[in-house]
């Protein structure tokens, strides 16, 4: 029987699907074997739907014109079913909207995987990532603040057991599960997380032998806990995104492996920057919460800039000559500039950016940019972002809310406590930026953009930019859900690199199995 050319993947709470985009982006040269998404599953409507449109586009070798049109903004979200009836109904069958856990999706995927058993040939893969609310560190404090919250009764800390559950009934050749770093210190009645997750994915199926991809040197027996962590600014990603990453291979196969196909990957020469992949985006102005028209608007950078420059003499950073000059610039461009809030244009990407990420963002055939319209902000909040912004200008970094002057400060109990001291924080272009999570849904004050003349937080678009989403990946649903898309994602550049590390295995596989 011929050996599959595919590399059959199932995926695991996919989200609006980052992890499966990076897999199926990595080809080999010789082309010989092929990732290919057999299904995913994602419970969230609006993630599910973005993960359908994807993987309906990638029916085609040549996407349609027209969804390039519609990313311009020139036409209606197309009716697919009625235009391309096969391609939909291969991308409904492989995009499930449904819940792992319950018993109705498990009997259906023990179908499904029945099937992907009977044509793989041992070139199986499992991927995923459990939802990490109950992991990282912002939901473990907000946890906190939950009367009556009791850890050991939060079914989110043991979704990952679904996970190993499916592990061992597909028993794949290969896993790669995902997560926020914060699982390495979670714990439930003084127990680790992080040591049961090991020891089950160990012990599943027909049992696995795990691997560190963080750039060591890899070796057999268990790796220590900070090797699984991945910081995605050394792989060339313009975002310190540091995620644990755990690869799992049969130990009926890692056992014959020979050392150079043990899975790695290595760290890129330089870092990607913020100015790599936003430099080059319109520029655009914010919106208002209240009375959003550019008169409006004008009128109240004005204001911010008037109560910004009051404010300078409780300036507290080394550097007010920068943060002054700065400052009287956004009030010059604030004369000239005709900013609107939406724009479908895109520049072409600086020199600075590597040729690798630049090539897997940017796609030839487009004329438009979707899902990059401005936010609305409270007035207040416009003088803050604009102080911010000129200090990050001139210090090389986000003031903390002691910098702020108190004229500036807001009305909250907490403000001076400690607790949030980095509120307020931008983007600066010369660094990778900070992890975008999906807390950029609820505000932008952690995602300040760094041009201070346009005073606002970031778009869908540009966090999509940080986390390495292409530009023909549009989000569906509204703007909210979109941030939340883009918040949970796996940058897909960093997981076309977690494909690549693994895809020597597979080679192995083909040839000797």
């Amino acid at each position: 029987m011929a050996v599959s050319s595919k590399i059959h993947i199932v995926d695991l709470f996919s989200g609006p699907g980052g992890l499966g985009e990076g897999f199926c982006a990595y080809t080999a040269e010789q082309h010989i074997l092929k990732y290919h998404l057999g299904v995913s599953i994602e419970k969230d409507a609006a993630a599910h739907k973005t993960l359908r449109l994807r993987a309906f586009l990638r029916q085609f070798e040549k996407i349609p014109d027209v969804y390039y049109e519609f990313l311009a903004g020139n036409v209606e979200f197309p009716d697919w079913p009625a235009l391309y009836p096969a391609e939909w109904n291969a991308a409904v069958e492989e995009t499930w909207h449904a819940e792992l856990g319950t018993p109705e999706t498990a009997v259906a995927l023990a179908a499904k995987i029945q099937t992907i058993k009977e044509t793989s040939q041992r070139q199986t893969l499992l991927i995923g990532g459990p939802p990490c609310q109950a992991y990282s560190l912002v939901g473990r404090s907000r946890n906190l603040g939950v009367k009556d919250y009791t850890p050991s009764k939060d079914q989110r800390h043991f979704l990952y057991k679904e996970y190993c559950r499916v592990l061992s009934e597909f028993s794949p050749s290969v896993f790669v599960m995902e997560n926020v770093k914060g699982m390495l210190s979670s714990s439930i009645e003084g127990a680790g997380i992080f040591d049961a997750v090991l020891n089950d994915l160990e012990m599943a199926g027909e049992g696995y032998q795990l691997f560190a991809l963080s750039g060591k040197e890899p070796r057999f027996g268990r790796p220590d806990p900070r090797d699984f962590v991945l910081k995605s600014e050394e792989f060339g990603v313009p975002q310190a995104r540091h995620r644990v990453i755990i690869v799992g291979i049969k130990r009926s196969i890692s056992e014959k492996l020979p050392a150079d196909v043990l899975p790695t990957i290595p760290k890129h020469a330089s870092k990607s920057k913020v100015k790599d992949v936003l430099q080059c985006m319109p520029k655009l102005r914010s919106g208002l919460s209240r009375n959003d028209d550019r008169t409006s608007w004008f009128s109240a950078l004005s204001e911010a800039l008037t109560a910004v420059g009051e404010g300078t003499h409780e300036y507290a950073g080394a550097n007010k000559g920068k943060f002054l000059k700065e400052l009287n610039r956004v009030a010059s461009a604030n004369l000239k500039q005709n900013k609107s809030r939406k724009s479908t244009k895109h520049g072409k990407y600086p020199k600075s950016i590597s040729e690798d990420l630049k090539s897997f963002l940017h796609d030839e055939a487009i004329i438009g940019l979707s899902c990059n319209e401005t936010r609305g902000h409270m007035r207040s909040d416009l003088a803050r972002y604009l102080y911010a912004s000129c200090f990050t200008h001139a210090e090389k970094r986000s003031p903390k809310a002691k910098e702020f002057p108190a004229s500036l400060a807001p009305n909250h109990a907490n403000w001076e406590s400690g607790k949030f001291s980095d509120r307020f924080r931008v983007q600066s272009w010369n660094s990778p930026g900070t992890t975008v999570t999906s807390h950029i849904s609820k505000d932008g004050h952690y995602y300040i953009h760094p041009d201070a003349s346009q005073c606002r937080s970031l778009t869908v678009r540009e966090a999509a930019r940080l986390q390495t989403f292409p530009d023909n990946y549009h989000f569906l649903g509204n703007r909210t859900e979109q941030f939340v898309q883009v918040g949970n994602a796996v940058p897909p550049y960093l997981a076309k690199q977690v494909a690549k590390a693994i895809w020597p295995v597979f080679e192995w596989i083909h040839r000797n199995e």
